[in-house]
């Protein structure tokens, strides 16, 4: 910037009273947060930002698939200037916590407001973007993932969310026509840059006492379904060795899952969240477990080698207990390594605000990874405190909160001006 120029505008308290609001959409007695994607309380919070951004007299629309877009326009841009996006999402994961996702689509936000009432000179449009669905209810990564490719109608018929209704069902209880959720897709070069800002959701940076992470890359993330299938019989009359008992085997196979991750890397993880047994009876021999699966490397090999041998830890299983196992990739989403440039802009803005930095990797997938393809993208991280995450305990501190939102806004002033 020049010295004739404006200076540029640093968050308010603002912030922290939106971040506070909108914990109490969802907000569990445990004191975490449950806002599932198409939810009630999702259904909540997209009415409350329409009527901020109504207050703030920002343009705000919704694409098929339910991402928001809350634009600031660049009067003296030529027509077609591709605007630069910050953003992250607002739904949660069951007892979740109230920074994850929130944190950088508030802060993108308010980004755009301060920019707005303070008529900072912009040279490109800039929009704020809430991802829809980032934790995956229906799908890994949902909104971003429309956005980058898109969906067919075939594909959204089959997406089911955790308590097994359809993706399309949710589409249309929000009131949006089914169809426009089939054109989503923004070509690349559509988009000039994005930013997403982050709680870590680990403990590096705390431990390393710095304030701001400036992001490498993102890791892969792979989801799929296991059914171990038996045979249900009756719990006091079968003989142990006569069982074919499908949740033991399933049980095996999570023992194992610590092992099956060190085979593959010192960085694979593999996680099983949810589990469903039929019939369900105490007094029943289980002839039937599904697992839902999660499986993570910052290597595409190796995340597929680590796919691989799950399966094969689970055939074996399944031989040693007489019982049928199959299994169905849900998804897999490519780790990313984030634009160099980007890299580089973090470090440098955070630098400036006296703030100290630390290159680091995401463990957790991010719609970042998959904006990627679109534009060059950039991470900002803020710690979290003790490394808590996807949890009620989960917090950062509004010192760190305030740092990481004003590199952000002077990262999107950089990008919307140069």
């Amino acid at each position: 910037m020049s010295g004739t120029e404006p200076p540029v505008p640093t968050v308010s308290a603002r912030l922290r009273r939106d971040l506070e609001h909108v914990a109490g959409y969802g907000a569990t007695a445990s004191g975490g947060v449950g806002r599932t994607a198409f939810s009630a309380a999702d259904r909540q919070v997209r009415e409350w930002l329409a009527g901020e951004c109504k207050q703030a007299g920002l343009a705000l629309r919704t694409d098929g698939i339910g991402n928001v877009f809350i634009r600031l326009d660049a009067p003296d841009a030529p027509a077609g200037t591709p605007p630069v996006w910050a953003g992250s999402h607002l739904d949660s994961v069951p007892e979740g916590g109230r920074f994850d996702g929130a944190l950088g689509s508030l802060a993108a936000l308010e980004v755009v407001r301060r920019l707005a009432e303070e008529h900072v000179p912009l040279r490109r449009p800039v929009e704020a973007v809430v991802f829809a669905d980032e934790e995956g209810n229906y799908h890994h990564l949902l909104g971003s993932t429309a956005v980058a490719r898109g969906f067919s109608s075939d594909e959204l018929a089959t997406l089911r969310g955790r308590d097994g209704d359809l993706l399309v069902d949710a589409l249309q209880t929000m009131g949006w026509d089914v169809e426009t959720a089939t054109r989503t897709a923004v070509r690349p070069g559509d988009v000039h840059a994005y930013v997403e800002l982050h709680i870590e959701q680990g403990s590096v940076l705390e431990s390393a006492g710095a304030t701001i992470g400036v992001v490498t890359a993102i890791v892969g993330m792979g989801g799929g379904h296991m059914e171990f299938r038996g045979r249900q019989d009756h719990a006091g009359t079968t003989p142990m060795p006569l069982r074919r008992d499908a949740l033991r085997g399933a049980a095996e196979l999570l023992v194992r899952l610590p092992e099956v991750a060190r085979s593959v890397s010192e960085t694979a993880v593999a996680t099983c969240g949810i589990l469903h047994v039929e019939p369900g009876g105490a007094n029943v021999v289980p002839g039937l477990a599904r697992l839902q699966l999660d499986f993570r490397d910052l290597d595409r090999e190796r995340m597929l080698e680590l796919e691989a041998a799950i399966v094969a830890v689970a055939r074996e299983v399944a031989d040693r207990h007489d019982l049928e196992v199959g299994y169905t990739r849900e998804s897999i989403t490519d780790p990313v390594p984030l634009h160099p440039r980007m890299q580089e802009l973090v470090a440098t803005v955070a630098a400036g605000q006296g703030l100290r930095t630390l290159p680091l990797p995401s463990g957790a997938g991010h719609d970042a990874q998959n904006v990627a393809k679109l534009a060059p993208t950039g991470m900002i991280f803020v710690p979290s405190v003790d490394g808590r995450s996807h949890s009620p305990a989960e917090l950062t501190t509004w010192e760190d909160i305030d740092a990481g939102a004003n590199v952000l806004l002077a990262m999107v002033h950089a990008l919307a001006t140069e």
